[in-house]
């Protein structure tokens, strides 16, 4: 069975059901858009962007594209980044539970 390929009116990025759970990607990558937002807001160049990533270098315009995503798709970005830092505090707290049982 197939799945649905959703096109995005920005050229390079796509969003497939079964690629990173539906997040939006540059077309032939796994590669998110949260991705190059988080490389990015941590200082990263687009250039550098580039071949950030193992899975192939990218092109400035796939860089650039996924940021003008990013930039018109706030809230979708936002969310991503708002769950994963929750995903993050539950690990850290689960890995405090395991050590305190450890010492008991």
């Amino acid at each position: 069975m197939a799945t649905a390929l959703a096109v995005t009116s920005y050229p390079h990025i796509v969003k497939n059901p079964g690629v990173r759970g539906g997040k939006a990607c540059i077309d032939g990558t796994r590669i998110a858009v949260v991705d190059v937002v988080v490389a990015y807001r941590q200082g990263q160049s687009p250039e550098s962007i580039r071949t950030l990533f193992s899975s192939r270098p990218l092109t400035l315009a796939e860089v650039a594209s996924a940021l003008g995503y990013a930039d018109d798709n706030r809230a979708e970005i936002e969310e991503y980044l708002r769950r994963d830092a929750e995903a993050e505090v539950k690990v850290v707290q689960a890995e405090v539970l395991r050590q305190k049982a450890a010492r008991q």
